[in-house]
């Protein structure tokens, strides 16, 4: 069986090899930071460590190049940590069981650490590496899985790169340009009930897809919770509860209402002409839609004044697409998710989570919740704020990315950006960067024990930073 540290290129592999060895869960990276440190000292490298436990390395310019500007190669040391129950596996002090198969790399029954082991590796032997380059700096952070924590606590002082480029992608032949920042919102909206014991409805919105409200927000799928708002207004409802949605991440896939209504037939009957409209609006991305309806006793509803404003609130809160990109076809620029609603005997909850690749068009869409919000009579929070990274396609860096792809592959790459928040976002604002892209080998289901990296797309990836390297110190 071919061994991991005979592939090609083996400058890589064999750091993979090595790296696969060490414990690097998320918030433990103790171990693995010490042994790039040490990697870095036996090459006779300056690096330091800040206070978060992020890794920096410079490596000075051959002769000929000390003027060039210095490019900061970033990655994550960090790994998912994530194995099938019927295996027996310590993440704290087991290797990762890795393996060849065929054009893959895999492990047996845990996640593999590809994400983002092959941008670590890629660092450590482009510190090895001795071909033409200006002055190097390696960025090695951490916690990225789990709350980019090295990302958020840089300090710029740390940084001395001119450009970034991040080795954490996961589609060889694509170079990533843009991310979205986001915030969410905290609504509080107080609430009077009134006893009121009696027959009700209860009304459940179920049989949606939901799915990440960045990356699939574009796919124009329903939210239970938008659609329960219009349930509500349409019956003349007076609500005891309504609740739905669970992580701000997530486009709520099931929404429950409990309430009265005057005619309860008329209600019955004017639910079933919404659920039709519901899977005729919804047939391609939704199209098991429900809403069930169950009689149910209810022993207290909302005050007309707090009724009308909850159902209102639900009505006039905006929820998904808002903007499309003008620099990169196809892209969400900016958008906004009805998350989660909870209610208890004196409030209701609601928790909004934007999104936008420019910081101006998030400010304004947390901006309109808030209005909205403050008009029903509620208190907003905005919780902590991760910075947007806004498409350029005018960057110097991406055009010699662009040419560089184009002459080693007779091919144009796809130029991408994601509705997500990534570290590059983050890293640029906190240190004032703002040439950067993304690039990496092909990688299939990270975070999962399926993951696995495709090994010809490594070698492809090692020989285009090779070449990037070069061409940037020759051509900047």
């Amino acid at each position: 069986m071919t061994e991991i540290k005979d592939l090609e290129p083996k400058i890589l592999w064999k750091y993979f090899d090595e790296i696969r060895k060490i414990p690097r869960c998320s918030k433990h990276e103790e171990k693995i930071a010490e042994y790039i440190v040490n990697v870095a000292k036996q090459m006779g490298l300056e690096v330091t460590q800040d206070k978060v436990g992020n890794v920096i390395v410079r490596k000075k310019a051959k002769p000929g190049y000390e003027n060039k500007p210095m490019i900061t190669l970033q990655c994550h040391i960090d790994m998912v940590c994530e194995k099938n129950k019927d295996v027996q596996h310590d993440f704290s002090k087991d290797p990762i069981n890795a393996y060849v198969d065929g054009d893959f790399v895999r492990a047996k029954g845990t996640t593999l650490g590809a994400d983002d082991g092959i941008g670590v590796a890629a660092c450590l032997a482009m510190m090895e590496w001795d071909g033409e380059h200006g002055p190097l700096e390696f960025l090695f952070t951490v916690d990225e899985e789990t709350g980019m924590t090295g990302a958020f606590n840089i300090e710029k002082e740390y940084i001395k790169g001119d450009m970034l480029i991040n080795l954490d992608s996961e589609e060889f032949g694509s170079i990533y340009i843009g991310c979205a920042g986001g915030a969410n919102s905290d609504i509080i909206m107080p609430l009077k009930f009134e006893d009121r014991a009696g027959k009700g409805l209860k009304i459940t919105v179920k049989g949606l897809r939901g799915g990440h409200s960045g990356v699939e927000i574009d796919k124009g799928r329903a939210n239970s919770l938008k659609l329960m708002a219009r349930v509500l207004y349409n019956i003349d409802a007076r609500v005891s509860k309504v609740e739905g949605g669970d992580k701000f991440n997530a486009i709520p896939r099931e929404a429950i209402a409990l309430v009265q209504v005057e005619d309860e037939e008329k209600a019955k009957e004017k639910i079933k002409e919404l659920e039709a409209a519901f899977r005729d609006e919804y047939k391609r991305s939704d199209p098991d839609i429900t809403v069930v309806v169950e009689n149910a006793d209810v022993n207290k509803v909302l005050d007309k004044e707090s009724n009308e404003r909850v159902i209102k609130l639900l009505m006039a809160l905006p929820h998904g697409v808002l903007a499309m990109s003008q620099e990169v076809e196809g892209l969400v620029e900016t958008s906004t998710n009805l998350a989660k609603v909870e209610m208890d005997e004196s409030r209701m909850h609601i928790v909004m989570s934007s999104r936008s690749s420019i910081n101006s068009a998030l400010d304004a869409t947390l901006q309109t919740i808030r209005c909205a919000s403050e008009l029903a009579g509620c208190e907003v929070k905005e919780g902590s704020r991760y910075p947007g990274w806004k498409p350029n396609r005018d960057s110097k860096l991406l055009k010699i990315a662009e040419e560089v792809f184009k002459n080693l592959y007779s091919k144009e790459p796809e130029i991408k950006a994601i509705h997500a928040g990534l570290e590059t976002g983050v890293i640029g604002e906190r240190v004032g960067i703002t040439e950067m892209i993304s690039i990496g080998p092909d990688i299939e289901h990270p975070h999962s024990p399926d993951e696995n990296v495709r090994i010809s797309s490594v070698q492809k990836f090692w020989d285009y930073l090779v070449k990037l390297i070069e061409e940037i110190a020759k051509k900047w």
